[in-house]
């Protein structure tokens, strides 16, 4: 039995920002937007690997949630507080290039890790933590 990760989810303050930084910056694909009660999510991934996706969805949906945790949980997202996900790319020198054209949140900009890994690391529009690394 093989276990695979399907969808890793993100929060988004700003359904445009989020979708233009994934989509145009980053070049991922659109793969669902969906509108619900004024709320959105977008699901969006690499076109090469149509079985892996970030869904983009608003802080703190849900019923159990009070309108002060709401409030909570944004601010926490805007702060960067959220850690995000780690992506892999075969250039990462040009992936930061594009990234820091786009005006992209620089956290750091490409290195050698002690642990053997070279990356960098750039917040998303809403403030989630994005570390891309060299294949």
């Amino acid at each position: 039995m093989a276990l695979t990760i399907h969808s890793s989810f993100l929060p988004h303050l700003d359904p445009e920002e989020s979708l233009a930084f994934y989509r145009d910056v980053l070049g991922f694909e659109v793969r669902l937007d969906v509108g619900y009660a004024g709320m959105r999510w977008i699901t969006v991934g690499p076109a090469e690997q149509p079985d892996t996706a970030i869904v983009l969805h608003p802080v703190g949906v849900g019923h159990d949630v009070s309108d002060a945790e709401r409030t909570l949980l944004t601010e926490l997202v805007a702060k960067g507080t959220v850690f995000g996900v780690n992506l892999a790319t075969d250039d990462l020198d040009a992936t930061f290039a594009r990234l820091d054209a786009a005006g992209a949140d620089i956290v750091q900009e490409p290195i050698e890790q002690d642990y053997g890994v070279r990356d960098c690391a750039v917040r998303d529009p809403a403030g989630n933590l994005l570390r891309i690394q060299q294949n």
